[in-house]
Parts: C-alpha cells; sequence; structure tokens
C-alpha cells in the first residue's frame, strides 16, 4: 500500500488509514474479539497508520487499538491521538448511547484545551494505549473553543513537538474554515478532516486543500461515506451522524445510479474520490469487524474507469474543476 509523509515531519502514512471509533461500539455493541480481529484484519491487509481519540467509546477505543497492536514493532506503524476532551471518572451507572457509543458511562467527557489538559489528556491516552508515545496529536472538534486553542492548546501541542514527545501535531475537526485557518496561522504538520471532502460535498475543495498545498502540509481525510450515506443510501441512512434529510438521500441515491451505470459500487467511488487531490495523504476509514476492513481494501484496490467521472458531471454530481483520481489504488 503506498506511503506518504505528513508535511515535512517525516511521519509516514499508509494510503488507507484504520479509524478506530467504530470498534469501540459506535452506534452499537462490538465484542473484544471482533474488534481484535478487525484491526488483524487491518493490519494483514497493509494498513500501518491508526487513529484513535479518548472520545470514542470513553477510552475503549484507546484500549482496545492498544492491545491490538502491542505485539507489534512499535517503529512498524504511525499511531494518532486526540486531545481536548478530558475523561472524568463517573459512577452514576447508565450508557454513553447519548454520545454515539454503546459502551457503559464509567466516565464524563470535560473540554479542555488547556495547557495542561492536552498535557494530561495525552499522557493518559498513552496509558490507555499501553505505549510510550504516539507520533500525531490532534486537536479533537475545537470547533467552539477557537481562542482558547490557538492561545493555550496549539502552542503546548508545539512545546510537546519541539520537545520530542510527539513527531507531528495537528487538529481534527468536521469543519474547514477553522482548519484552514490552523495551516495559515500555525505550523501543524497535518489537519483532519472528516465529511467536508467527499463525492457527496467538496467545501474543503474552496480553501482548505489550496492552503494545505500552498503551505506544504498534509489533509488527512476521514468520513468518506458521510458517517454511512454513501456506503448504502437507504431510508434511515446517517448523514453527519444523524438521520439523512429527502434532499441528501436523493443526492446520494442519484450517486449510486451513476457509478451503478459504469459498473463500480457507490462506496468504492467515495473511497477513492479524496485521492485526487494533491493534498490528501490519507483516507480514514473506519470498521467494525474483519469483513467491513477487508470490502475496504477490495474497494481502494478495485478499477474506477475514467468515463465515471465524466458521467457524474455530465449528470451535474460533481463540479467541472473537481479533480478526480486514477484508475486503481494499490
Amino acid at each position: 500500500m503506498p506511503v506518504r509523509t505528513l508535511g515535512r515531519s517525516g511521519v509516514p502514512v499508509t494510503a488507507l488509514g484504520f479509524g478506530a471509533a467504530a470498534i469501540a461500539g459506535l452506534y452499537e455493541e462490538v465484542g473484544d474479539d471482533d474488534a481484535a480481529a478487525t484491526v488483524e484484519a487491518a493490519w494483514d491487509a497493509g494498513v500501518r497508520y491508526f487513529d484513535t481519540a479518548p472520545h470514542y467509546g470513553l477510552g475503549r477505543s484507546e484500549r482496545r487499538l492498544g492491545a491490538a497492536l502491542r505485539t507489534r514493532n512499535r517503529d512498524s506503524y504511525t499511531l494518532s491521538t486526540k486531545v481536548g476532551r478530558v475523561l472524568d471518572p463517573y459512577d452514576g451507572g447508565g450508557d454513553d448511547l447519548a454520545h454515539g457509543f454503546a459502551v457503559p458511562a464509567t466516565h464524563r467527557r470535560r473540554w479542555d484545551f488547556s495547557a495542561d489538559g492536552v498535557r494530561r489528556s495525552l499522557e493518559d491516552s498513552l496509558t490507555r494505549l499501553g505505549t510510550d508515545r504516539v507520533d500525531l496529536v490532534l486537536l479533537h472538534d475545537p470547533d467552539e473553543h477557537e481562542e482558547q486553542v490557538f492561545r493555550e492548546a496549539y502552542p503546548a501541542l508545539e512545546e510537546l513537538r519541539s520537545q520530542g514527545m510527539v513527531r507531528a501535531i495537528g487538529a481534527g475537526m468536521n469543519q474547514s474554515l477553522m482548519l484552514t485557518r490552523f495551516l495559515t496561522d500555525t505550523d501543524v504538520d497535518a489537519v483532519l478532516c472528516a465529511g467536508r471532502y467527499t463525492l457527496l460535498e467538496q467545501g474543503a475543495l474552496e480553501t482548505l486543500l489550496p492552503a494545505a498545498v500552498a503551505a506544504g502540509r498534509s489533509v488527512i481525510v476521514g468520513g468518506v461515506f458521510n458517517s454511512g450515506l454513501l456506503a448504502d443510501p437507504a431510508p434511515g441512512a446517517t448523514y453527519d451522524y444523524a438521520p439523512a434529510s429527502g434532499e441528501v438521500l436523493r443526492r446520494a441515491e442519484r450517486l449510486r445510479e451513476a457509478t451503478e451505470a459504469h459498473g463500480v459500487p457507490l462506496r468504492r467511488a467515495a473511497l477513492r474520490f479524496p485521492f485526487g487531490h494533491p493534498a490528501v495523504a490519507s483516507v480514514l476509514v473506519g470498521a467494525r469487524s474483519a469483513d467491513q476492513v477487508r470490502d475496504a481494501v477490495a474497494q481502494y484496490r478495485g478499477h474506477l474507469p475514467g468515463a465515471l467521472w465524466d458521467g457524474l458531471r455530465a449528470r451535474g454530481l460533481l463540479g467541472g474543476g473537481v479533480p478526480a483520481p486514477g484508475g486503481y489504488g494499490a
């Protein structure tokens, strides 16, 4: 599988990365054995970039991912996690489904973008992961904390990088505007943009992706299926973690009709689409089972006829200036 480098950091990522939210019980419970088998399938397929966060399952994602990778040579893969939410112990019972995860509510999330909060969050993550280092640390969803993030959290990450505690730093969000500011106003190595550069919508193409190219930084793309809609556009499908509206669902259905007219599953076109832009270093794919991993890798490596993109443009489903990837993945 192709390997790219994040900005000027020297940190390598495989073109296809593993997003570890789903193995923490996103939407529905995932057993320990299934989670381990899912990570194993990704490894067997050549994936060597793994992304997680404390938010995912109240730390369960980090614990499971760390356990699954524990026997691997630490220098043979790239690991990223996130800061901004600190987990405080909670004994009130209940579950975490209000935040999307089918896990017991053993902790409560608390926003903390202070310098001390960044350091504590990272230390806690290292403990859960069972490792002495991560390669990339991302500020997680700082949308409502912009002033504090640029004043306190980002400088703390820069200090950790200068001390050699981490190799690369950045931010991960579901929007492109503030991520663009990170690229233009700071010295981040990469940003993770979820859901804003997909076959369904390309808002990141306006400012974020050009800014990354101009600055020599990298973009990691997440949410290529827009939280499920582009994997299977059917009534009840989710878009941005909520049921898709009728208008959005109809557009996804039109995309499926157009790709299938060229013999291409919609999920293949959606997975491969971001690689058409030179700023994109890696695409994260979440999976809750080994079969889902194997399907994602097969779609990544499958053929895409050039006429597919022309067909999408002819139907008004893709802009004329939107770059498209080549015919095959690796």
